[in-house]
């Protein structure tokens, strides 16, 4: 994938917005059949998968069912030839007459169970195998399921003893030997009938229900793939228009649609700040360099006797230090990302003494309280954590400097102590505290509760040097006794 490119504007390293640009989907691609792991080709697969199981879940009981049948068929013709035999005198039966009922019954032997007695009524010559004995009165489904493949795939000489309850004469049951190629030979073609029409009928759902999903679903969702594809590699082209569907896929259109026109909009407002980025930093650049001349020509009178000078000189330099501070922030806040922070053990007394005194905190004005456990550590990164308590100490002792009833007096009170795993640094002061209306957006870049010369960057720069610690920034309360500030920082 290209690398977008940056534009370094010296205010802010923003990505340029401007897309790699990439081919246009030709209709040949729009053509070219889908990779074999694409959803059409699952969804096949799956329905492919679903045939062949409903086909088998048709097959396998019907098999079942023809055998029975086909046994008690040959039941009932036995049963109905052992009335005939009954019927004679002692039920005396010629050998050339029991072998037209045995062959007219397609079996072997008939049997008549009564009272625990058995009665051979039909009898043939002696089996090379013992036979295999099938009880219809009592079958599980797993047995009745199995025996239509145990005869499929039997040895060629198997025989079958059959036994089931008489229907036409008094008995405890009825039993026939028969052979199994007779049934064998029906039975693959009852299968292979049964399995092509089984097939036919599962091919022609299937192949219904995957022209109604590929209507109802792979078609919708080409036609999104195709819209993000061409808002990729343009996305200034205009998208397809939403369909007018009112299910999950028409919402899917209208919320894609939506969104490709908020980046859209995005896209042209991120272009219009690279170019505003671009014009500040020149325009700061050239203003650092006029303060610089201008706060030499300051220094250069500090040196006059004329009174006028002596009086308008201070503010002069006051306003000079304002503009410098705000360029300085302005840059500041603009760059792209803070380095990543360098995090090690340290003590809080010594990181909030050096920021006292970067703050202008002192003796005979705004002073400095600590009020710090004995050998109070943080884990931090020492530059980071020095312009977080820069910033909030500065901002007290201006707050307090503005009461116009303090004469520029009062205290910056630190505490500190650990709640769980995080250390927790309380910042305080006894000024007028933050006005209601900007408590709440105290954090937004460029709002300040400074009537001095606050540039509203401060606290803003300051929660996101916190966050990247992983820990916050928060306003705890504020009022006419001062506003509090809560600083946590994992430990």
């Amino acid at each position: 994938m290209t690398e977008p490119r940056t534009i370094e504007t010296g205010l802010q390293t923003r990505p340029d917005t401007a897309p790699a640009v990439r081919p246009p989907i030709t209709l040949r691609e729009r053509l070219t059949p889908h990779a074999p792991d694409g959803l059409s080709s699952r969804l096949l697969l799956l329905t492919v998968v679903f045939t062949l199981a409903v086909a088998a879940l048709i097959i396998v009981p019907s098999a079942a069912s023809f055998q029975e049948r086909w046994l008690m068929d040959r039941l009932q013709a036995a049963e109905l030839a052992s009335v005939g035999v009954e019927a004679l005198p002692y039920s005396a039966v010629e050998d050339s007459t029991a072998e037209q009922l045995l062959s007219i019954g397609g079996v072997q032997s008939v049997v008549v169970g009564e009272q625990g007695v058995r009665r051979l009524l039909l009898q043939a010559p002696n089996l090379p195998r013992a036979p295999e004995l099938i009880d219809l009165r009592r079958r599980n489904m797993g047995a009745r399921l199995l025996d239509p493949w145990k005869t499929l795939f039997g040895h060629p000489d198997r025989s079958i003893r059959v036994q089931a309850k008489p229907r036409y004469r008094s008995g405890d049951f009825i039993e026939i030997l028969a052979p199994a190629a007779p049934l064998k030979t029906e039975l693959k073609g009852f299968l292979l009938n049964s399995l092509f029409k089984s097939l036919l009928i599962a091919l022609v759902a299937g192949g219904l229900l995957y022209a109604s999903l590929s209507f109802l679903v792979l078609q919708p969702l080409r036609r999104v793939t195709r819209s993000i594809e061409r808002f990729a590699a343009d996305p200034e082209s205009e998208g397809e228009t939403p369909s007018d569907r009112h299910d999950e896929i028409g919402r899917v259109e209208r919320e894609l649609a939506r969104m490709q026109e908020e980046v859209r909009q995005s896209l042209r407002s991120r272009a219009r700040l690279v170019a505003l980025g671009e014009a500040v930093a020149k325009i700061n650049h050239d203003l650092r360099n006029m303060l610089t001349s201008a706060q030499m020509a300051s220094e250069r009178l500090s040196g006059s006797s004329d009174p006028l000078v002596a009086v308008a000189l201070p503010r002069l330099e006051r306003a000079l230090g304002r503009a410098a501070a705000l360029a300085r922030n302005v840059l500041e806040y603009g760059r792209s990302e803070e380095p990543e922070p360098q995090r090690k053990k340290m003590l809080l007394a010594r990181a909030v003494a050096a920021a006292a005194e970067d703050a202008g905190l002192e003796e005979g004005g705004v002073r400095l309280v600590r009020d710090l456990p004995p050998r109070f550590a943080v884990n931090a990164d020492g530059d980071q954590l020095h312009r977080i308590l820069v910033n909030l100490m500065r901002n007290a002792r201006q707050a307090v400097e503005a009461a116009p009833d303090r004469q520029g007096r009062g205290a910056v009170t630190v505490r500190a102590g650990v709640e769980g795993a995080e250390a927790v640094i309380l910042i305080s002061d006894d000024g007028p505290g933050i006005p209601p209306r900007l408590a709440e957006r105290l954090f937004e870049p460029f709002v300040s509760g400074s009537k001095t010369d606050g540039t509203g960057l401060g606290l803003t720069i300051s929660r996101e040097l916190a966050a990247a610690h992983g820990g916050a920034l928060t306003l705890v309360d504020t009022g006419a006794d001062g506003a509090r500030f809560e600083l946590r920082l994992p430990n």
